[in-house]
This record gives structure tokens, sequence and C-alpha cells, in this order.
């Protein structure tokens, strides 16, 4: 006799779904507390990442105004103006005149990072201090659920310094024999080539503007050293008491703070007298050479200036990769009407330069103290 199939109770399915209404109805809150950390997490990071981006462009402004204008003045301006063309959580970010300070960044050695302190003379560097607090200008940020979180608003700061840097700079100058003619005179060829070299000629204006040059670069706030370089060809002439015996490209004044000395190289040109070809490629290269002893945390400089068109050699848009390796920035200077422009923006461009033109003696000392004034500078903190 078989014995009864014992069963087991079913469990019906309407009381399982009662269950998971239950636990639902527990975790409830959980998932809104998830829900609501991690939307205002994200709105935050966003609220971070926008005042960083303010705080740097204001430190930035206010250093570059401070380069070129020399005037702390003028540089608060331009930090404040700067935080507020840009929106930090929805608004435009407000800078009272303390959130700007100034001050002088130094390094400890070549290898240390940038050190901010404030005051110190001349000023080097910009400190920008932004803040959405409750005692700033912009106010704090309102959360979306801060009531659920237990606090309602997030008050960032966040800081940053930028600090104009030193320059090695060399000056690569044209001294072929088109540099010679009258500067009056738009057409090309072979000019006076034997010293002293008159007061119309373009070499003498190139002379002035590189004086002007030298004259801005004292008015600064970085240390700059220059070194001077030419190129023509190899140019051989007996000028009466002195012959003149130069090679394609040279190097006469490794990098110095001494000015006079350039000053002093730019005189024996117009007293011993200029002449050759235009090798401008060839100066360049020379140019990059000079600045391989650069100081380690010194902006690289080449200015490279022709009145003419490159004739002889390797040509400089071939050279200025060359340039963008050694992380060297070229800005170029054309002089006379003939002067190959486009080529010369070429180079510049490759380079991360500038290309400056000049029709006159007063344009080419303004756009030599125009190179001398635009500083590089670098958000350091």
């Amino acid at each position: 006799m078989s014995l009864p199939v014992q069963r087991r109770p079913l469990i019906r399915r309407r009381d399982r779904r009662g269950a998971i209404l239950v636990l639902i109805a527990v975790l409830m809150p959980v998932f809104v507390i998830m829900a609501a950390f991690a939307i205002d997490l994200a709105w935050m990071q966003l609220v971070r990442t926008e005042l960083r981006t303010a705080t740097d462009s204001s430190s930035r402004a206010g250093a570059k105004t401070l380069s070129f204008r020399q005037s702390e003045a003028a540089a608060l301006a331009a930090a404040i103006d700067a935080a507020s063309r840009n929106r930090v959580a929805g608004t435009p970010l407000q800078l009272a005149r303390n959130d700007v300070s100034f001050g002088q960044s130094t390094q400890a050695n070549s290898d240390a990072r940038f050190v901010f302190a404030t005051g110190g003379s001349p000023s080097n560097a910009v400190r920008v201090q932004g803040r959405r607090d409750a005692g700033s200008a912009s106010g704090s940020v309102n959360l979306f659920f801060g009531s659920v979180l237990g606090t309602r608003t997030f008050q960032p700061v966040l800081s940053a310094t930028s600090t104009v840097l030193d320059r090695d700079i060399c000056l690569v100058i044209d001294r072929s024999g088109s540099m010679g003619l009258n500067i009056n005179f738009s057409g090309t060829g072979n000019g006076i080539n034997c010293g002293p070299l008159p007061s119309n000629t373009r070499f003498f204006a190139l002379a002035q503007a590189v004086d002007a040059f030298l004259a801005e670069l004292q008015t600064t706030i970085p240390d700059e050293r220059v070194a001077l370089a030419s190129y023509s060809s190899n140019f051989r002439q007996n000028c009466g008491r002195v012959r003149l015996n130069y090679r394609t490209a040279q190097l006469h004044n490794s990098l110095t703070s001494d000015y006079a000395r350039i000053s002093g190289s730019m005189d024996a040109f117009l007293q011993n007298g200029i002449g050759g070809s235009t090798a401008i490629g060839e100066g360049l290269r020379e140019g990059i050479d000079s600045l391989r002893n650069a100081r380690p945390f010194a902006v690289k400089t080449i200015v490279l200036m022709t009145d003419g068109r490159h004739n002889l050699g390797v040509t400089p848009e071939t050279v200025a990769p060359e340039a963008s390796r050694a992380d060297v920035t070229v800005h170029t200077v054309t002089f006379s009407p003939n002067a190959d422009i486009n080529r010369m923006r070429a180079v510049a461009n490759a380079t991360g330069g500038r290309s400056f033109h000049a029709d006159t003696a007063a344009d080419l000392a303004e756009a030599f103290r125009e190179i001398a004034r635009t500083l590089p500078v670098l958000v350091t903190e």
C-alpha cells in the first residue's frame, strides 16, 4: 500500500508581490539619496572646472597686462575683467580687489617648482583667489538636493598664479648687400658695402631698431639675455684699412645680459661694412644653435630679420621645424617692399611666433619694441 505524497504549501503570488513592494518602500529613500548625491556631485565637479578655468584665465590676463603695461593697477583691472567674462555656476565670476595679489615667483634651483611670495620689487607674478564662498562677491553655489544631503550650498575656493617668464633671445640679422641700399629705395640690388654706412641706409635703420629693442628690454620685468647672429654669404672685400671677411652665418655675441656688447657689434657693422647674398635659413640655424645653452626655464626666442628674399643655402621653412623641436619661438621681421613676407610669415607660424612687416625706419623700430614687450606668461601654481 503506497503512502500519500505530501505537497508543500504554495506561496501565493500576491504574497511575493507584497513583500517586494515593502522592500522597495524601504529602499526608496536610499535610492533618492544616492541619486541626489550623484547629481550634486556632478554639479560640484562642473562648478570646480568652471572656477579653475576662470581663475587661470584671470591670473594669465593680469600677468600679461603687468608685463606689457608695467602697471599693477592695469593688471588688477585686467584680472577682474577676465574673471567676469567667465561664467561659474551660471553667473560671471566676480572678484574683489583683495582677491588679486602681486608678488614674485622664484625657484630655489633649476629643477624646483616656482614659489610665490607676496610683495617684492619688481613684481613678476599675479595670484588670483577664485572664490564662490559665502563671503565672495559672487556668493556660494546652490545645490539641487541640498535639503536631502543636509547642506544647501557648495563653497569652492581655488587659486592660480601666473608668472612672467625670463627669456633668452637671439637676434638674427640680415647683413646682405641690399641692407646697404637707401631706405627710400623700393627696389633690389647691392647697396653700399664699405663703412661707415650712412644714416639713410637700411642697415642704419636696423641698428637703431636694435637699440630700441634693447632699451625696451631694460623696462620689462623679467631677466632677459640677448645674443646676436648675422647672415649673408661667405663674403670678402677690401674696404680701405678694413677687410670684410664674413662667413655665411656666424654668431657675434653669445647670450649676455650686457646689452652694450650687442650695441657694440652693431656699431662695428656700421663702421666696417656689410655685403653678400641672403642665406636666411643658415642664419636661422645659427640662431637655434646659439640657444642650446639657454637657461632651463627661460623661454627661447629668435628675432629673424630680412629686407629681401632667400637666395642661398637651406630655406628657412626647412629649418623652422628644427626650431619647433628645440622649443624655440621665432618672430620674423620683414623690411622693404621686396621682402618675402609670405615665406617669413610661414616660418613664424610654424614656431608659434608672430610676423611683422615694416616699410619705414619708424615701423621697424616699433616692430622690435613690440617684440620686446610681448613677454611669455605661464601658470606656475
